[in-house]
């Protein structure tokens, strides 16, 4: 069901692959809420995937940005301003990578070269997708950008290595870009701490599945889908959380609340 919750709003989604991906969900239900905007991802992952074909759906026009690269972002933030017809509403950073984690580097043995490459790619994107749209002046005033995030930023997963990093680090720059933001013209910043997750990126870490039945039984609403998390960053780009902001907020089940559940003991004890 539609509500009109972003009807007349402009903005950018980056990170859809395929229809697996959390960010091609996003732009459906962003679609469906009434919102134009413009899809983006980086020309390797774009070969990768099938976005061509959600453009399509969405009306939306594709323009490729090395998310590491202020250049491309400032050519994605006016081309988007040209297309769309003015000042972007919401922002969506669904991006990240390790190419530690792809080649099986374990914790205690990680080529650091990769590891920078993880940290700029996965967070640092970040700071320069808000530091070059501030530059440029292409926020709406009482604009929202959200990224993705995870609970490994807060906890440690063995196999989720230096991406851990990068998600702390994701999430600092949201607390420390949504105050001067707020401060500026009322934009909000938030992260969403989403539950592991079946997409393409998910399920290439190791022992994911394993993973996701564990937090499937720890969590009392179960884990949230790749619909559902669309369904609440469309909230956050809408106007009724036009408060919200420097958060960082999960949406999991229920699992970053809870310390064991009585699945877990009844497995425990049989």
């Amino acid at each position: 069901m539609a509500y009109g919750l972003l009807k007349g709003k402009r903005g950018i989604i980056s990170g859809a692959l395929d229809e697996n991906s959390i960010a091609w969900k996003v732009a459906l239900r962003a679609k469906e809420e009434g919102a134009s905007f413009t899809l983006t991802n980086a020309p390797l992952a774009m070969r990768m995937g099938e976005i061509n074909k959600l453009a399509e759906h969405c009306e939306a026009k594709i323009i490729p940005a090395d998310a590491t690269s202020i250049e491309d972002l400032e050519k994605l933030y006016t081309g988007s301003m040209e297309e769309l017809g003015g000042k972007i509403d919401f922002v969506l950073h669904s991006i990240g990578m390790s190419t530690n984690i792809r080649k099986g580097k374990e914790y205690g043995d990680l080529n650091y070269e990769w590891f920078l490459k993880s940290i700029d790619v996965s967070a640092l994107s970040f700071h320069k997708m808000l530091q070059v749209a501030e530059k440029l002046d292409a926020i709406e005033n009482k604009g929202s950008l959200v990224a993705l995030s995870y609970i490994a930023a807060q906890r440690s997963f063995p196999d989720y290595t230096d991406m851990a990093q990068a998600k702390a680090m994701l999430e600092s720059i949201a607390r420390s870009y949504g105050y001067r933001y707020g401060k500026k013209n009322g934009t909000r910043v938030n992260t969403v701490s989403q539950s592991p997750t079946k997409t393409t990126a998910g399920t290439g870490i190791s022992g994911f599945n394993a993973f996701y039945e564990y937090a499937n039984q720890m969590s009392p609403l179960g884990n949230a889908s790749a619909d559902e998390c669309a369904d609440y960053v469309i909230t956050l780009f809408s106007d009724l959380t036009r408060k919200v902001t420097m958060q960082n907020l999960f949406h999991d089940g229920g699992f970053c609340s809870v310390g064991i559940s009585e699945e877990i003991v009844a497995r425990m004890e049989g």
